[in-house]
């Protein structure tokens, strides 16, 4: 059932990337489905590789350097309900973010497979294995993180964007993950010059998957969290 549902979410993730296309006008689609692979057992140590850094580094020189705007406005609203079923395919996001970043998960009776009940996954902000149970007590174990956080994207270029760019934005499997719940709640909206993951391996591919999705949708980067980026990204590889 995993390669099934896998199958579901890339076609899907495809889908968004080819239409953000139009957003950064190009083709993203070949580099941008590294950061969305399935995460296997283990990949929480494995760094982002020297082409992947040199290759954000040039998307970092790209994106526009401002201060930070004013919250005025924001809220979650502001991009669609949460966990909209944008890719139509019956289940909410983050029950698809769920399926794809977890191993041997398993499905709630009666939800054509959509409602993750459980399932193991292996970390990647803090390099461990959590076993997930769906529950009132223990659902918050695992969180489904958006790598730009909304709050962060607002106050940098997002205003600017249509509403249903704003969805898109917010539901993007490039800029969603399965996390450890606590750690992404001590995360909250910070960017990279003030929040990064305590797992050191991943920061490179973290950072990455930052600039990219910042590319993507136009948004721009403070003075100190984009000197915060550049110093991650070269020392990787």
């Amino acid at each position: 059932m995993k390669n099934t549902r896998t199958a579901h979410v890339s076609l899907a993730a495809v889908a968004a990337l080819l239409l953000g296309a139009s957003l950064t006008g190009c083709d993203p689609v070949a580099n941008a489905l590294e950061g969305i692979s399935p995460v296997p057992g283990g990949a929480a140590d494995v760094p982002a590789s020297r082409q992947g850094a040199d290759r954000a580094l040039r998307q970092l020189d790209d994106l526009p350097v401002k201060g930070r705007a004013p919250k005025t406005g924001y809220s979650r609203q502001e991009f669609g309900p949460s966990w909209s079923d944008t890719d139509h395919n019956g289940c909410d996001t983050r029950n698809d973010i769920l399926a794809r970043d977890l191993a041997n998960e398993t499905f709630k009776p009666g939800t054509n497979n959509c409602v993750v009940a459980s399932g193991t996954l292996a970390d990647r902000y803090t390099g461990t294995t959590i076993q997930f149970v769906r529950g009132e007590g223990t659902s918050s174990q695992v969180q489904i993180d958006h790598v730009v956080p909304l709050s962060d994207a607002w106050q940098k270029g997002a205003q600017q964007l249509t509403a249903d760019q704003r969805k898109e934005l917010a539901n993007d499997p490039l800029n969603l993950m399965a996390a450890d719940g606590p750690t992404n709640s001590a995360k909250g909206d910070k960017d990279a010059a003030t929040w990064l993951p305590p797992n050191k391996p991943f920061r490179c591919e973290y950072v990455s998957r930052q600039v990219e999705v910042k590319a993507k949708y136009r948004l721009w980067v403070t003075k100190a969290e984009h000197d915060a980026i550049a110093g991650i990204l070269a020392g990787c590889g």
